[in-house]
């Protein structure tokens, strides 16, 4: 009881001490917004790059050899991830070597089991987009259908990766 009743006085001693809280409004202040920068346009209404245009590939141009590289991808990607017999650590270790740090996450958890695609049938073709040298899209045939598989870039002299690999429609 000597312990509750010391207790109760410290705590009344010490909120009879704190300090009361401060009551007083702040002044209300007006601000007022003011661009750092110029107002970009929406499409249609006017350029929204510096001088209204967008260098065609930032950078990258689409070269034969840049061709070659995302088509070897591709197909090599599809090969490795076209092998559902393999146990699953075998094969999300060889799949990895293609991927996009984004892939090798989402593709850690599939059961290749589940791939209904067991060897490539023929060579991949591409879907080049000329205004964007960092990504393109390959159709890769299998003995399950055409599989889509999106390759990208970091750069000109940065490898292909694959960010997915999107079973057939049927």
């Amino acid at each position: 009881m000597k312990k509750s009743l010391a207790l109760t006085a410290v705590v009344l001693l010490c909120t009879a001490c704190a300090p009361a809280a401060n009551t007083t409004p702040v002044p209300a202040t007006s601000t007022v917004a003011t661009a750092s920068a110029p107002v970009s346009l929406s499409a249609g209404s006017g350029p929204q790059a510096p001088d209204g245009t967008v260098p065609a590939t930032i950078g990258i141009s689409w070269d034969q050899a840049s061709k070659d590289a995302a088509v070897d991808t591709a197909q090599k990607a599809m090969t490795d991830f076209a092998r559902p017999g393999l146990d699953d650590k075998q094969w999300a270790n060889d799949l990895a070597r293609w991927l996009t740090p984004q892939a090798t996450a989402d593709y850690s958890a599939v059961d290749p089991a589940n791939v209904p695609a067991t060897r490539v049938t023929g060579p991949a073709t591409l879907t080049v987009d000329e205004a964007n040298g960092y990504g393109v899209m390959a159709a890769v045939p299998t003995d399950a259908g055409t599989y889509t598989v999106q390759l990208l870039r970091t750069g000109p002299e940065a490898p292909w990766k694959v960010n997915r690999l999107t079973p057939p429609t049927s």
